[in-house]
């Protein structure tokens, strides 16, 4: 089991496999012409199994995959069936591109439920967003994975004066869908510009969507990062994210590891743990990441407090959200 100095059990893994994306959404990877790292310093197939068997044998349940976009990686199905073997629960944040050419993938080794990334209904909207014209083969495929069967969930950067006007139509989509709509407060990360003016924060989603349709309030897990509610007579569900007016680090139960194998104890901390090197060179890996945990804070990284105003997003230390990975 795997814990921190406050008592809190870590069980569930998040792990990047790429950099890189079919996107380029403004509050993560900004700049065109960004450049990715080169092959030789992320972790092969090899590693990622390796690494993985090690946190699963030290108590994790629940493995994400992330990027970047995940499925963009040329081997991401061999992963994917690598990491199925584990028992775990197996899942994946993606932006619904490629999602298509791995259905069959997913339902053959048990994959459920997958998170795709989607800021807008309106593909003008989301052109200016992310620059690439995909909005279409996007909500193709969400639509091709419900009728898969599989729990969706749709994963909303509400941004003041960019989309917080489609809140009320995201939920519209849950009378009719068996959808899982979710809201996420607009976080400081390095070279995404962001400014507290920006943050729309979950209060004001509450007040825009009572505004427009009665909902309930529905029970969370503890290690939830999301709070759930239903509109009466609906579908699916919607759910809030609120990182910035309102954090959920007590119950924190997350690992990180970045598409180089470095181990982040939380999405804001400034420390890394060097995994691969450590596994590259034949170095143990379970005091290493226990260091990771130990040097873990109570809340936020330890980067700033929970008045979200009050923030300099200069003096944060941080990698992108692109090289840290979703």
């Amino acid at each position: 089991m795997l814990t921190d100095r406050f008592e809190r059990v870590h069980d569930y893994l998040r792990i990047s496999l790429t950099d890189t994306c079919n996107l380029r959404c403004v509050y993560c990877m900004p700049d065109e012409k960004i450049k990715c790292m080169p092959s030789s310093q992320l972790m092969t197939v090899d590693e990622i199994d390796q690494l993985g068997r090690i946190f699963v044998n030290n108590g994790v349940r629940k493995i994400r995959l992330t990027g970047g976009e995940p499925l963009a990686r040329k081997d991401a199905g061999e992963i994917i069936e690598r990491l199925s073997t584990y028992p775990v629960e197996l899942t994946m944040t993606t932006n619904g591109v490629l999602a298509d050419q791995y259905l069959d993938l997913f339902l053959k080794v048990g994959i459920r439920s997958l998170n795709v990334s989607l800021d807008t209904l309106n593909p003008e909207s989301f052109f200016a967003l992310t620059k690439r014209d995909h909005w279409h083969k996007v909500w193709r495929n969400i639509h091709l994975m419900l009728e898969s069967g599989l729990h969706v969930k749709t994963n909303t950067v509400v941004m003041k004066g960019v989309n917080e006007q489609e809140i009320v139509d995201f939920v519209a989509l849950t009378k009719d869908l068996p959808i899982h709509v979710r809201f996420i407060e607009f976080m400081p990360f390095q070279g995404n510009l962001w400014e507290h003016a920006q943050v729309f924060p979950a209060s004001q989603m509450l007040e825009l969507i009572g505004e427009k349709f009665s909902f309930i309030k529905l029970l969370d897990a503890k290690n939830d990062t999301a709070k759930k509610f239903k509109v009466l007579n609906h579908e699916g569900t919607f759910a809030i994210i609120s990182t910035m007016s309102s954090h959920f680090c007590a119950g924190c139960n997350r690992m990180r590891l970045t598409a180089d194998g470095k181990m982040k104890n939380c999405l804001f901390s400034r420390s890394e743990v060097d995994l691969l090197g450590a596994l590259r060179s034949g170095q143990e890996i379970e005091p290493l990441i226990q260091l990771c945990l130990d040097q873990k804070e109570k809340a936020l990284g330890g980067q700033f407090l929970q008045d979200y105003e009050k923030i300099d997003a200069s003096l944060l230390q941080n990698r992108s959200m692109i090289a840290i990975g979703g």
